[in-house]
């Protein structure tokens, strides 16, 4: 329980800065900025909300709020699928690329500084033991599929 406790304690001690630093420098949140990112790193800059919520971890209605947000700033914009009269994707704008390079500076610093410093020596066996927790060394709970 203490490494687990531990664990939790320290993600929420490390976002919590990382976010603070991104709406001190940025004014971008922690939330905004994943966003922007993982539509950045997709296939044709795009996801369907449900990917996007997987790959962000917030849950669906979560997403669809902050894409409302991102849309109304001008940084992303939604989409219909074309193959897919109901699918809709969220697509990264020209203006929220740029707005994701400015706050990426912010960003890299703040994990540097109270992710990888403070894991310093010990960083090869912690990303071998989160990679295994999230790569299936965690079963999904009942009723929920297996994350990739």
């Amino acid at each position: 329980m203490l490494a687990y406790r531990s664990f939790l304690r320290a993600h929420a001690r490390v976002t919590r800065c990382l976010e603070g630093d991104l709406i001190a420098e940025q004014r971008l949140t922690l939330a905004a900025y994943d966003v922007l990112e993982a539509l950045t790193e997709a296939p044709e800059q795009r996801l369907r909300m449900t990917e996007l919520a997987d790959v962000v971890l917030l849950s669906r209605s979560g997403v669809t709020r902050l894409v409302d947000r991102l849309e109304r700033l001008g940084l992303v914009r939604r989409v219909r699928v074309d193959s897919d009269g109901r699918g809709v994707q969220a697509v990264i704008t020209e203006r929220g690329e740029g707005r994701l390079r400015m706050a990426a500076s912010t960003h890299r610093h703040g994990v540097a500084r109270y992710f990888l410093n403070a894991a310093d020596g010990e960083l090869e066996t912690l990303v071998r033991a989160c990679e295994r927790l999230a790569d299936g060394g965690v079963p999904s709970p009942p009723g929920q599929r297996a994350q990739a």
